[in-house]
């Protein structure tokens, strides 16, 4: 007869438990301007086989782009939500749905109805829309109250020319400074701004709904080099936002415009998206150490720039893609 065995200690085992890693809610996206010069319909194909929870379509001269039927149809057949919709609010896209500023967040407000999208991203208007800009953030505000989709209004950056900082946007590039209830946070933008993103979020608090993940190097140029590869703390900042339980979306929107291959496109986007996934895991134990300690001023803070000459309109990639 065998010997009875002896019942293992569960002690030994509690006590060498590691933390439980836990990923937030916040979804990560692949925005459709990431693949050009390819088209609308290859984000979807892309972010599908990539593993992407879903995409920001970017509404461009693209007639996919624009066509919310066309958008649904492509998201159904690749099984790619569509989670937010970028405004044609750039100065490319000035003719894209109409020239009416107000009447493009309208549609664009009924696209993101009609797909499911949560979110429409806008950027501030250009100075010289006069009565766009006056009206913008009561008008705004008050679209916002009529829809339960959320208008994220995206920081920006003062255009360089000749050395000069310009005041391009009204009332101005940075969204802290305004009185919107949401708003996105762009990598690329604060490169070019020079703006501290860890302190960017923590003075937008719970108005950050959205991020566009991307990186800099802190030139005149905006690059939307992919996360991890300029010097923006992308990985610190999404890190904080896991231990926040950001609940918004994370949006990859960075330039591929100059790889040589589409493969070589996709293994960017691949790393990309692996850059996310890493610094939204949170074990229990960092999640218990709360927000980071806020940081002192920014060092480089002042008036706003003198409003010089109003800038050509042409500063932008003249065919709408990224640098």
């Amino acid at each position: 007869m065998s010997p009875a065995r002896r019942p293992r200690a569960k002690t030994a085992l509690r006590s060498t438990r590691s933390p439980v890693v836990r990923v937030p809610d916040a979804k990560v996206a692949l925005s459709t301007a990431s693949v050009y010069p390819e088209s609308t319909a290859a984000a979807f194909e892309i972010a599908g086989r990539l593993g992407y929870d879903g995409v920001e379509v970017m509404v461009m001269n693209d007639q996919v782009s624009q066509d919310p039927d066309a958008l649904k149809r492509l998201s159904d057949h690749y099984a790619m939500p569509i989670l937010a919709v970028h405004a044609p609010c750039l100065l490319v896209t000035q003719r894209v749905w109409g020239t009416d500023p107000w009447g493009k967040l309208v549609r664009a407000r009924a696209a993101a109805e009609k797909l499911g999208a949560a979110t429409v991203v806008v950027h501030p208007p250009f100075r010289w829309q006069r009565e766009y800009s006056r009206d913008f953030v009561v008008g705004l505000k008050r679209m916002g109250e009529e829809t339960d989709i959320r208008f994220a209004v995206e920081n920006m950056y003062p255009w360089r020319a000749r050395s000069r900082e310009v005041a391009a946007y009204a009332p101005g590039w940075d969204v802290r400074h305004s009185d919107y209830p949401h708003t996105t946070l762009d990598l690329s933008h604060t490169a070019v701004s020079q703006s501290d993103p860890m302190r960017v979020a923590e003075d937008l608090g719970e108005r950050l709904a959205h991020i566009h993940l991307a990186d800099g190097s802190g030139s005149a140029r905006d690059e939307h080099l992919i996360p991890g590869r300029g010097s923006q703390p992308a990985g610190d900042l999404l890190e904080l936002l896991a231990r926040r339980q950001f609940d918004g979306t994370v949006v990859v929107e960075v330039s591929t415009r100059k790889v040589s291959s589409r493969a070589e496109r996709e293994a960017d986007l691949a790393e990309a998206l692996a850059f996310a996934r890493l610094h939204l895991a949170v074990s229990s134990t960092e999640r218990r150490r709360g927000p980071e300690p806020r940081k002192g001023p920014e060092p480089r803070k002042g008036p706003e720039p003198r409003k010089g000459p109003e800038p050509r309109r042409g500063r932008e990639n003249r065919d709408g893609s990224l640098e």
